[in-house]
């Protein structure tokens, strides 16, 4: 038995049932909860025992029951995704709450400040998941985290590998207010073993379609994000099973000895379509991994909830001009949108879907079409946006057939190709010129799985450099705290992954590492306190940030890395806010940015790229910037303010703005220029491209700019919207006549 003891806070509302709810993070956190009425202690102090697999690793959090459902929230007012409890015998869980959803916070807080390293070679270890108290975060390269903002007390403090790939780690952690808790911490790599999955299926079941293993670890299709509508899986991110002659299907798979392993078959992802029961509840299973092979012989039910129940035939007819390389998902929503799921292609224009569960729950069904997993970006033009209800279905039982078409794609077909192209001569820079694509910073967990794809469209484009924008996000303003966030970060494996396959496809990579914000930057600045105390956590914290990604480009291969950019001028010596007012940045910022350099070069020999914006009245480089190797620099100078918008007088203009602007920063530092090009295409795709034009024009006879970039490319899917990604717009056909010509091969 393991008891789950909790001191709730001091302002917590009496007489109200308190709940220990177990979470199921396959099925999703908010979809298949179990609650178990804690006892009452005493008025504060409440606890509950419950039988629990030994080895099994349990997420849970507590609710309190009023007249409505109040969740526990962490002291900066964020609600606690879960805790953590590794279950290695009968024991006593102490934990704290630091607040509710409708209780602010109360008193002071302390933190707990560690380390990871692995026990047997003392390297440090990166990406690993550490909660204590309903706070979450991530390792960052140096084995590093920060768990900010906790309540005086003991708390349970688990250290999770999320493939696995180590043993968890638990020891109580205590934090006194206003104080650090040291937490140094060794963790035993686990060995990985053969497991080979064999499942039986319901005599039903549809012949030729994929069949996923969703499960609660990374590698089983676990974003550890929060996902629309409580989803936390993607099945375009499941690993698919192989049918067998006897109509069994089955996977193999190198799993870590010792995980606790939950795991479900599916249709669709760990909600839609997935097995149940023949009760008709969920069905989750659990492993623990033995040390040596093993093979599981597992039958599903149904997949269906309840025996003899219905099922939705959805038949849809495409626009023909879907781009082949494309695939259309279909996305449900029952009480907001949950995430998509890919449908079943049938040859041509013609997708299908069936949609067996959970039915029951449902009088009306939302749903919608979309292409490649990016619904509210690549919607069917008829249920486009973030905000649009769908089409509706009623749900009557028995079996459905839906036969749809989808007349046009939103922000699809408009244009595809120039009306018109000038082919001028161009003057090969060589192959040393950089001509590149940085993809945007913003990030979804669905972008992964269409990265080979994207990378496919750059050597199309004749690209020999991608960047990649990796961020971390302000979780706190005061003291500022810059951290990965599972969900709006990539984790390390993604980024990884993303240099391991540009590099397979012949791309040089730099990254770009940029932070979240929340309010925007402008505001977040302005209203942060920046005295001295705030400033040296400020520099701390970045510090983190960019030694974590100067270790990601050292470990992965990148052949640049690049710092700066206008967010950090505030920062800078003399550093300014947006609205020109000082920051307040310390007098010694020279120095500290100096010595931030010096450390990066020590752990990344590549080349040490600055980012500065570009602007019609100069750029302002600080002096410390003698240290960097090259300059990125930010263009999206304004070009169209001409007599008659034409190209010569764009031309003329991206000229003048070369020589004026441009060429004094390159006589200052003598080191490389790339021009980094971010132009929306708000007004129309053809002055996107007319613009592109004209700077490549310009530049074109400018032996001393070293590269040109093309900045906001949206990687999942081509969009001819109003953003500055060229993806699928005239402006992509501008690169691909000038990039081979600028590298002087062959076009592709």
């Amino acid at each position: 038995m393991v008891t789950f003891r909790i001191q709730l806070p001091p302002n917590t509302p009496p007489q109200q049932p308190v709940t220990l709810d177990v979470l199921d993070e396959v099925t999703g956190l908010a979809l298949n909860i179990e609650q178990y009425e804690m006892q009452k202690v005493d008025s504060l102090v409440y606890e509950i025992s419950l039988p629990l697999p030994v080895g099994a690793t349990i997420k849970y959090r507590y609710s309190r029951q009023g007249s409505y459902q109040a969740g526990e929230h962490t002291s900066n007012g964020y609600p606690v995704r879960y805790r953590m409890v590794n279950v290695d015998g009968p024991g006593i869980v102490q934990d704290l709450v630091s607040a509710w959803s409708d209780t602010p916070f109360q008193g002071l807080s302390g933190r707990i400040i560690g380390q990871v390293t692995d026990a047997q070679n003392g390297s440090p270890l990166a990406n690993l998941l550490v909660t204590a108290g309903g706070y979450q975060t991530l390792t960052a390269s140096n084995g590093s985290f920060l768990l900010e903002g906790l309540p005086p007390g003991t708390h349970n403090l688990v250290v999770y590998a999320l493939d696995g790939s180590y043993q968890t780690f638990q020891q109580g952690a205590r934090v006194a207010p206003n104080s650090g808790t040291p937490a140094i911490i060794q963790m035993t790599a686990a060995p990985l073993v053969n497991v080979i999955f064999t499942v039986s299926v319901p005599p039903d079941t549809l012949s030729a379609v994929p069949i996923r293993l969703a499960g609660n670890l990374y590698q089983l299709g676990n974003t550890f994000a929060d996902l629309s509508g409580g989803i936390n899986t993607l099945a375009s991110r499941m690993p698919v099973l192989t049918p067998l002659p006897d109509g069994r299907y089955s996977l193999a798979l190198n799993l870590p000895a010792g995980a606790d392993i939950q795991y479900k078959y599916t249709l669709g992802d760990g909600f839609w379509n997935a097995e149940h029961t023949f009760s008709g509840d969920f069905r989750l299973r659990r492993l623990i991994v033995s040390e040596s092979t093993t093979i599981i012989q597992d039958i599903i039910d149904t997949w269906k909830t309840e025996p003899g129940g219905g099922s939705v035939f959805f038949d849809l007819t495409a626009p023909a001009n879907t781009p082949d390389i494309d695939f259309v998902s279909i996305q449900f929503n029952p009480y907001g949108w949950t995430e998509p799921i890919p449908m079943w292609h049938l040859g041509q224009d013609h997708w299908a879907y069936v949609l067996y569960s959970p039915l029951d729950m449902l009088e009306t069904l939302g749903y919608r079409y979309c292409r490649n997993d990016q619904c509210s970006y690549a919607d069917d033009k008829t249920t486009a946006g973030k905000d649009s209800i769908g089409r509706t279905l009623k749900v009557k039982g028995g079996n459905q057939a839906v036969n749809d078409t989808v007349d046009s794609w939103i922000w699809w077909g408009a244009e595809s190709l120039l009306t018109s192209m000038d082919t001028p001569e161009v003057i090969s820079h060589g192959q040393d010129f950089i001509a590149g694509v940085e993809f945007q910073p913003g990030y979804h967990p669905s972008w992964t799985p269409r990265l080979p794809v994207s990378l496919k469209e750059l050597q199309w484009l004749g690209a020999n450099w991608v960047v990649f924008s990796p961020t971390w996000t302000y979780s706190r303003q005061a003291p500022p705290v810059l951290e990965p966030v599972t969900g709006r970060d990539p984790l390390w494996p993604d980024s990884a992954t993303e240099l391991d396959q540009a590099h397979a496809f012949g791309l040089n990579v730099a990254l770009n590492p940029a932070p979240n914000f929340s309010p925007p930057a402008e505001e977040w600045w302005s209203s942060a306190p920046r005295d001295f105390a705030w400033w040296i956590a400020w520099f701390s914290s970045y510090r983190s940030f960019v030694i974590h990604h100067a270790d990601l480009a050292s470990r992965n291969g990148a052949q640049a890395l690049v710092l700066g950019g206008d967010w950090v001028t505030p920062a800078l010596p003399n550093g300014v806010l947006f609205d020109g007012s000082p920051s307040g940045v310390p007098l010694d910022a020279e120095t500290r940015w100096r010595e931030l350099i010096a450390e990066v070069k020590g752990r990344y020999a590549g080349t040490l790229v600055w980012a500065l914006p570009a602007s019609p009245e100069g750029i302002k480089a600080p002096s410390f910037l003698d240290a960097v190797d090259q300059f990125y620099l930010l263009w999206s100078l304004p070009m169209g303010e001409t007599a008659d918008g034409s190209q010569e007088g764009m031309q003329a203009a991206a000229t003048r703005l070369l020589d004026n602007v441009v060429k004094p920063l390159k006589q200052q530092f003598n080191k490389p220029i790339v021009i980094g090009v971010a132009y929306p295409s708000a007004s129309n795709l053809q002055e996107q491209a007319l613009a592109y034009q004209s700077i490549l024009l310009a530049l074109n006879g400018s032996e001393w700019i070293a590269g040109f970039i093309s900045r906001g490319y949206f990687p999942p899917a081509a969009l001819q919207d109003e953003s500055t990604s060229v993806h699928g717009k005239p402006a992509s056909d501008v690169l691909k006549y000038w990039f081979p010509r600028l590298l002087g091969i062959s076009p592709p």
